[in-house]
């Protein structure tokens, strides 16, 4: 299956590309946006700061061609930032819209939770699923591993909420929601874990 990775100059796009095509897949990074909005499915990967990135995005054409996709029913995975820019707002060093796919906002952990969770949340945490996440994470126990690198968390609503993480409390680790999927850590540095999420994003038919 054809995966495009979108590159708009914000991502670890070799590592999400590598962990691609060992979970199966023939991935493609694209900067043109005419190919990213006739993709079969689109990754949307994501480093850094928000604003710089959906600046990016609108900046290179990105924004529209993933909207293009999306109306058209195209499967669309986030990693991370990727999941975040999901969202209605972002709330980190001002205010920035997001691409409004998902209610609610991004923004600092320690801001938006009130928990008591050590800040960036780095390593190996297990996540707990919900039944949104039938099929696109695996149910054994070595599945719910995933490497996590983050300082913000997304708030929304409880019915698009794949999968939790206890950082604290628990704060969302997966949503899913229509023709998106998207995770909050990275499946490309969790090994069997993010294999099995990656394998479930292809067999995915929303």
């Amino acid at each position: 299956m054809n995966v495009t990775i979108v590159d708009y100059g914000a991502g670890n796009l070799r590592s999400v590309a590598n962990a691609f095509y060992l979970a199966g897949a023939d991935p493609v990074l694209a900067s043109n946006p005419d190919e990213v909005a006739g993709s079969e499915r689109i990754v949307l990967p994501g480093v850094g700061a928000a604003g710089p990135a959906m600046l990016a995005l609108r900046q290179s054409g990105m924004a529209e061609a993933l909207n293009i996709a999306r109306m058209r029913g195209t499967p669309i995975m986030g990693i991370c930032l990727g999941m975040q820019m999901m969202a209605e707002r972002l709330e980190e060093y001002g205010s920035h819209t997001g691409l409004g796919w998902i209610p609610g906002h991004a923004g600092p952990i320690e801001d938006n939770t009130n928990l008591p969770c050590r800040v960036p949340h780095t390593g190996w945490s297990e996540i707990s699923t919900t039944p949104a996440a039938d099929g696109l994470i695996g149910r054994g126990a070595r599945d719910r591993f995933v490497y996590f690198c983050h300082s913000n968390c997304l708030i929304t609503d409880e019915e698009v909420v794949a999968a939790t993480v206890e950082c604290g409390g628990p704060i969302v680790a997966a949503i899913c929601h229509e023709t998106l999927f998207a995770v909050q850590f990275h499946p490309e540095k969790s090994q069997l874990g993010g294999e099995r999420v990656l394998q479930g994003f292809l067999d995915w038919k929303p």
